[in-house]
């Protein structure tokens, strides 16, 4: 250390950084394994089968403090002084990094799970809160005799350098149609190469250039200076014989972070195998807009018997001793002086970052990216500053491009260019602004080289929706259900396996293949049966016959299907003999005349019995008596066989005109039932008459 230290930091450019990695390139879909350095979910449902990356290299530094034209920093003659714009404050900051990510894979593990294995060397610088504005000054203060006053108050510097080994394992969390979620996390072993760190605490110098008188009376300069400066580091760097080591330093670290994913077409990117499985494209991006969440670089590095050096400044030293400081030994003899050998940590520089790509159409994207660094400023952290991305890029899976636009907290605006060409990957994310803009603030770059092994997309000859690879007749279509063959027709009825009830026997379509049969054996085959559970006549359809009164009379014989009746008067309700039919009988009955003395009827009562005869037809299911009467003239014997004589002749007027025998009975009565006086002619005649009953 050739000045004294707290000059040395002032002297130092002060800077502000963003210490980023492969900006824009790890927007890319297709970024493999790169992926896990943003965000450990991006490999899970990735591109690749696997991807191998061979190298890797990232350099970023940028600053608030100095800002350079492009063609005067290229220019032979290129004077600081002269040609650096310094833009000084009361804050100005610095930061910057070198990241390789060595030898890496990734692999997945079933359709949902991914591994990956990943190497990375990094360092990585970090300032924060130095006075620019009185720091400039300092130097020329002195060397030009004037007062000056520098409040520097806390300001932090680090530098680290490290190696991780880790492994990521990230899988699906959810896959509901057309939403999805992924989750992962790295872990990592931490192998520290180097740190070191400066912290002022309420530093002040004040330079009086008159502050001393000489013994010749000649006046000098004076250096005021109050406050505390700590430096740290985990080895002896100022040994003049200092020969590098590994230190012994390691640690721990994790990385955690989510995606999720919004897939209004996911049905677009199903896949259905074989077994009625569906899987999802591996090969394809579904979605329509993206959105990740992450936290890296948790953990930290121990340094194991580093040195930390305490100086407390409060004192005053002359110009000449100031000029005279070599290393740290003479500050040691100017300023209180502490060392201790402990163990130091080292923080990572942990950051949060969101990430959301909306998929504008087809190839084309557009991503919003943000990084927040966790840190805060202190002793020993590294820590990065916030910064706003915006990159419109065209991505496919040999070739992406994109254009990144990033704001970052202290620099500004920077505008950068990057591609991706099958296993290249090159870019920067200030590429252009650094020749277009007149004065550079920072500038970064990458590159590196990769073996991707894409997922190809699945091949489907006959187009049913089925791969090859899973479809039992690859140059067929047929269904799921089939294996991906068409249906067969087995039995050759025209209707195809799946739909044949009775695959093996010919059958019509309306009876789904299968021959008809007899269910109730009544000859009749079911599809002509309108009763085909219970056996009927031909004429009725199949169906047996119906007796809707219940009356034993079927409907088809029944000529009041809707009443019962009886069988001997068709299934009709019997009619009923009145007492008008029955005095009408016996009106008629009157009429009737015999031959005197005699039972023979005269010829003119045919006509009387045959009326009679029909009345009688009327009432089938009615049985009659036919009774003969006589008057008292004669003997009584005498009167009695006439009147059974001429009963029994109109009875068998009627039998002989077509009535049933079984239903009319002859009766005698004689002269026992008068219904008139016999003293008189007119009462015996009415004596003399044959009347036609309802047999009771």
């Amino acid at each position: 250390m050739k000045k004294v230290v707290l000059v040395a930091i002032m002297l130092v450019a002060s800077l502000s950084a963003k210490a980023q990695s492969y900006i824009g390139y790890l927007t890319d879909n297709y970024s493999g394994v790169n992926g896990v350095i943003s965000n450990p979910a991006n490999i899970a449902d990735s591109r690749f089968k696997t991807d191998i990356n061979l190298v890797g290299v990232s350099g970023f530094l940028a600053n608030d403090y100095v800002g350079v034209g492009y063609s005067d920093l290229v220019s032979s003659d290129f004077d600081f002084d002269r040609d650096a714009n310094l833009m000084l404050t009361s804050n100005n900051n610095f930061s910057g990094n070198v990241d390789i990510l060595g030898p890496s894979f990734m692999f997945n593990v079933g359709r949902k799970s991914s591994i990956a294995v990943f190497t990375r060397a990094r360092s990585f610088v970090t300032g924060n809160e130095f006075n620019g504005e009185s720091i400039d000054d300092l130097d020329d203060s002195i060397d030009e005799s004037q007062d000056f006053l520098v409040d520097e108050g806390d300001f932090f510097a680090a530098g680290h350098g490290w190696a991780e080994v880790g492994i990521t394992y990230a899988q699906e969390l959810m896959n509901k149609e057309e939403h999805f979620l992924k989750g992962g996390l790295s872990l990592k072993y931490l192998k520290g190469f180097g740190n070191a760190y400066v912290t002022g605490r309420n530093v002040t110098i004040n330079y009086d250039a008159d502050g001393a008188t000489l013994p010749n009376s000649t006046t000098i300069g004076t250096l005021e200076s109050t406050g505390d400066l700590i430096y740290g580091r985990a080895d002896d760097y100022d040994d003049d014989n200092y020969d590098y080591e590994v230190p012994d330093a390691n640690g721990f670290g994790f990385d955690l972070g989510f995606v999720y994913e919004w897939r209004p077409n996911y049905e677009d990117y199903v896949v259905t195998g074989a077994d009625g499985e569906k899987t999802v494209m591996k090969d394809k991006n579904k979605y329509k807009l993206k959105l990740g969440l992450s936290l890296t670089d948790i953990g930290s590095v121990k340094y194991r018997g580093s040195l930390i050096d305490n100086y407390n400044i409060n004192n005053t030293i002359t110009q000449d001793d100031y000029d005279n400081i070599e290393d740290s030994d003479d500050l040691q003899n100017l300023y209180t002086f502490t060392q201790a050998t402990e163990d130091m940590k080292a923080g990572l520089p942990t950051a949060l970052h969101f990430n959301a790509d909306w998929n504008i159409k087809n190839n084309f994207y557009l991503n919003f990216n943000t990084d927040v660094s966790m840190r805060s400023a202190g002793e020993n952290n590294l820590r990065t500053a916030n910064v706003f991305s915006l990159t419109p890029r065209f991505e496919s899976k040999w070739f992406s491009f994109y254009l990144p636009v990033s704001s970052y907290q202290y620099s500004g605006l920077q505008v950068g260019a990057g591609l991706r060409a099958g296993p290249l990957y090159i870019g920067s994310g200030s590429l252009l602004s650094t020749f277009t803009k007149n004065e550079i603030q920072g500038a970064d770059i990458y590159a590196g080289l990769k073996v991707p092994v894409y997922y190809g997309q699945p091949k489907d000859s006959d187009g049913d929706g089925i791969t090859n690879k899973e479809d039992g007749c690859p140059k067929k279509a047929g269904p799921i259900e089939n294996n991906g063959c068409p249906w067969g027709d087995t039995d050759g009825d025209s209707v195809l396996d799946n739909e044949d009830q009775c695959k093996d026997e010919a059958g019509p379509v309306e009876n789904n293949g299968c021959p008809w049969v007899d269910t109730d054996g009544d000859t009749i085959m079911d599809n002509e049966d309108q009763c085909i559970d219970e056996a009927g006549p031909v004429e009725n359809n199949g169906c047996p016959w119906a007796d809707s009164d219940g009356d034993s009379v079927l409907d088809k014989d029944d000529e009041c299907p809707n009443e019962m009746g009886t069988v001997a008067n068709k299934g009709c309700p019997e009619p009923v003999v009145t007492a008008e039919v029955q005095k009408s009988l016996n009106e008629y009955a009157k009429t009737i005349l015999f031959n005197t003395g005699k039972s023979t009827l005269k010829d003119e009562s045919t006509p009387v019995l045959v009326d009679i005869i029909g009345i009688l037809n009327e009432y089938p299911n009615a049985n009659f008596t036919i009774e003969g009467h006589t008057d008292s003239i004669g003997s009584v014997a005498t009167n009695q066989k006439l009147s059974e004589s001429r009963a029994q002749a109109v009875l068998q007027f009627l039998i002989d005109g077509g009535i049933s025998p079984a239903r009319i009975t002859a009766i005698g009565y004689g002269e026992s039932k008068p219904i008139a006086t016999n003293m008189y002619k007119d009462g015996r005649q009415k004596n003399r008459r044959v009347e036609i009953n309802l047999a009771q």
